[in-house]
């Protein structure tokens, strides 16, 4: 017993030897090592089993992290979406930063700066208490961002989807190897009353690969035919017709069939708010595709999307004039665009058509695909939520959001082809109903048809560098001239060259 007694007393004796030959600059040093060692300072002080004991949970988080960044895969980003998750991570990150902040201001305590004269035990205070503060500052960060994202995620995607689509884990999509989204531009706001879609695309993509088909339609498609068991169809048995209005206007087009929808909730048995299923089972009936959800753009929102990520750069090989009065210039070159010119560039038909404006629509969408790199949305992340929540609306089920979010980066590196179905494919008056579906059918079948292993001589509009990893590295859509392109099958941003 007292052999032990001795011992301990001259372990203590020992710990408070090295510690009265700490003088202000080891105290600091050493407070600072612990920052990225922690345990370092009770190592020096002779607190050795709580050294090693903090270093080893250290190694073991550094080693954990390690291997989940190592092995992540497109999955678990996914699941980095889902409630569970994003409430786990902010857990993590309260704990994680509160125990750091208590190990620096437990490694400046067993540094006994208390021997230090006033001025050294000042100086040592202010320099601990800052480095404890700065640690809680990555921490704090990450909590504010896992809130932000959940809260925009819980507030954008349908949190009660509908009852009698249930999703498996083992198989969210239920066999199918194709997913359907109506990705529609709604011209929307204050001075407006109801939604008008005037840009309606449908992303038809490969669940497995991320090959996409972007099938756009036009807004002045006339003579909407609606499905058989559509209230609209029987309201509309020969195509969507009404009379003309008193200045000529036609309120009958594809464009209106939502607003249409809305305002005569008697046509659905009184049901309010069906413009969105409406237009989604029409488009979906006119390309002869099952459309699984939506997704709408407020085109005013998509002005503050675009300034929240720093603008998009495109070439515009002409002038484009918008405004009531011709006020408004998008002057030709190659230039980063704001949002509010950007928009008018995408928006704009004075001296021009629906069709060019459609293959404008389709070039800003592409550069905002290319260049909203995850840097670019990491550093304005803030800004980039708040617009998010400003300018979409979807009736995409929040539970789905971790299955879609693989399959989103897919498509991110995948090829993405666009159908425009315009003059001369397709006439706007009297539209081909069945050979607008067999076009989208070709479309869809040639998407994921392996491609001859035969050299092709390389074209302007398809040069040989043309892999998915050389075009991520493609920042800026080049000026392409592609003639009757419009008519067929292109890239996402062939010809986007102004218009």
């Amino acid at each position: 017993m007292g052999d032990t007694w001795d011992i301990s007393r001259g372990e203590q004796a020992r710990v408070r030897e090295r510690s009265r030959t700490l003088g202000i600059g080891a105290v600091i040093g050493w407070t600072l090592v612990s920052v990225v060692a922690p345990g370092a300072a009770h190592l020096k002080t002779g607190h050795r089993r709580t050294g090693f004991a903090l270093l080893g949970v250290y190694a073991a988080l550094l080693i954990t992290a390690g291997v989940r960044a190592l092995t992540a895969d497109a999955g678990f980003i996914g699941r980095l979406t889902s409630p569970e998750w994003l409430t786990g991570i902010t857990v993590g990150a309260v704990v994680l930063g509160l125990g750091w902040f208590a190990v620096i201001v437990h490694s400046f305590v067993v540094l006994r700066p208390g021997v230090l004269q006033a001025r050294g035990q000042a100086i040592t205070g202010v320099v601990a208490g800052l480095t404890a503060v700065a640690v809680l500052v990555p921490f704090a960060w990450a909590v504010n961002f896992v809130t932000v994202s959940r809260r925009t995620l819980d507030e954008v995607f349908d949190s009660a989807p509908d009852p009698t689509e249930t999703v498996k884990p083992e198989d969210p999509w239920n066999g199918r190897d194709r997913l359907n989204v109506l990705l529609l531009g709604g011209d929307a706001d204050d001075h407006r009353v109801g939604v008008r879609t005037d840009s309606i695309n449908v992303a038809s993509v490969d669940i497995k690969t991320g090959s996409t088909v972007l099938l756009s339609l036009p807004r002045n498609l006339e003579n909407v035919r609606f499905p058989p068991d559509s209230p609209m169809h029987a309201r509309f048995p020969d195509g969507f017709r009404l009379p003309v209005g008193p200045g000529g206007g036609r309120e009958d087009l594809l464009f209106a069939v939502w607003e249409y929808a809305d305002t005569h909730p008697e046509i659905f048995g009184g049901r309010k708010n069906q413009g969105a299923r409406t237009l989604k089972e029409t488009v979906g009936y006119t390309l002869g595709l099952k459309v699984d959800w939506f997704a709408l753009v407020n085109m005013w929102g998509f002005a503050r999307l675009i300034d929240a990520i720093g603008g998009v750069t495109l070439t515009v090989d002409r002038d484009v004039v918008f405004g009531k009065y011709n006020e408004g210039l998008v002057k030709a070159g190659t230039r980063k665009l704001g949002g509010a010119d950007a928009m008018w560039f995408a928006r704009s038909r004075t001296n021009s058509d629906d069709f060019t404006r459609m293959r404008r629509q389709r070039c800003v969408l592409g550069a905002l695909l290319e260049q909203a790199d995850p840097a670019t949305v990491l550093a304005r992340f803030n800004r980039v939520a708040l617009a998010t929540k400003e300018l979409l609306r979807t009736d995409i089920p929040r539970p789905m959001l971790e299955h879609l979010v693989p399959v989103a980066l897919r498509v991110k590196n995948a090829k993405v082809n666009s159908v425009q179905f315009v003059p001369p494919l397709i006439n706007t008056g009297y539209p081909d109903w069945t050979k607008i579906r067999s076009v989208t059918a070709k479309a869809i079948r040639d998407s994921v048809r392996p491609k001859p292993a035969r050299a092709a001589k390389a074209s302007p509009e398809t040069s040989a560098d043309s892999s998915p990893k050389a075009a991520a590295k493609k920042r800026t859509p080049s000026p392409t001239t592609t003639g009757g392109g419009l008519e067929g099958v292109t890239g996402l941003t062939d010809g986007c060259s102004g218009g």
